[in-house]
């Protein structure tokens, strides 16, 4: 799939395993990386949100990236996040995931300082200028509290290492304009609208739910491909439960924590402060999800 995307297609933000003490488990990581490139995927994302980028620290992120690509590098497509709401600590965290081998990076809208659109695009041109590899920006106002405009993303698109949007925006309307406008690929990292981005013309996902759902996803994109919307429909719809159980119970890189230790896959859920691990409860309305979607 990854021959028409710089990033992968069916792409997941992987979780960062960590032992019961909250230190960074790099065996782990590599098993989950293993696990999703194993399970359908041509594209993993480390150190996303769902990597708990927030609270490791720089020198983790690069830890936790080469031992990624030590496991699967040769395999799939892998895209470090590097983006903070402070540019010049953007830059250094892009280059330094470069030189760590990084195939492409990812980086997020700055947040909490809610900078004007002018801002935004001196920001990503900033840190698309320090590399030399595909960068997709991640428009996810819901934690940013700015989005990227149409405008942006349309100028943005002009620089030749912009390449991509993991969009959480929900807007579908509007990636439709962009896509009108400019070459850029649009990613879906909303699960609920996988489908509908597909079917829009979104190059892939980044997904959280792809953690266990890697093969039904991968299956939906290659229905999608052929114009088989009819079990691209039924894909979809077998994921609800997964969905709903991973994405509306709690904090979704809890829950996908949680659901890789009902796996088998993580022998720990354990999440960093203001995070918490699952409840007992929330994991037995996890187990229920994924068995109505026919994943345990």
């Amino acid at each position: 799939m990854s021959a028409t995307s710089p990033f992968g297609r069916m792409v997941t933000a992987m979780v960062s395993p960590m032992r019961p003490d909250g230190t960074l488990d790099l065996d782990a990581a590599q098993r989950v990386a293993t696990h999703l490139v194993d399970h359908g995927h041509d594209g993993i994302v480390v150190s996303g949100t769902t990597g708990e980028s927030a609270t490791t620290s720089d020198a983790e992120k690069v830890a936790l990236l080469r031992a990624v690509l030590e496991a699967v590098g040769d395999r799939a497509v892998i895209t470090a996040g590097a983006g903070t709401n402070d540019t010049a600590h953007s830059v250094e965290q892009a280059k330094a995931a470069v030189a760590a081998g990084a195939h492409a990076l990812l980086t997020v809208t700055p947040y909490y300082s809610k900078p004007p659109q002018e801002g935004l695009r001196a920001h990503f041109r900033a840190v698309a200028d320090a590399v030399d590899v595909p960068v997709m920006l991640y428009d996810i106002p819901g934690r940013t509290g700015t989005a990227i405009s149409t405008e942006s993303l349309v100028e943005l698109a002009d620089h030749p290492n912009i390449v991509g949007v993991k969009d959480a925006k929900g807007d579908l309307f509007a990636m439709t304009e962009v896509m009108r406008q400019c070459d850029l690929l649009f990613f879906s990292a909303i699960d609920d609208l996988n489908l509908a981005y597909l079917a829009l013309g979104a190059a892939g996902v980044v997904s959280v739910v792809g953690h266990v759902a890697g093969d039904l996803y991968a299956e939906m994109l290659a229905c999608v491909d052929k114009g088989d919307l009819a079990r691209a429909q039924e894909l979809h719809r077998q994921a609800v439960p997964a969905v709903k159980a991973v994405m509306t119970i709690t904090q979704g890189a809890i829950m996908a924590k949680a659901a890789l230790k009902e796996l088998g896959v993580l022998d720990s859920a354990a999440v960093r402060l203001p995070l918490v691990e699952a409840t007992p409860d929330q994991v037995a309305a996890l187990r229920t999800g994924l068995t109505e979607s026919g994943l345990m």
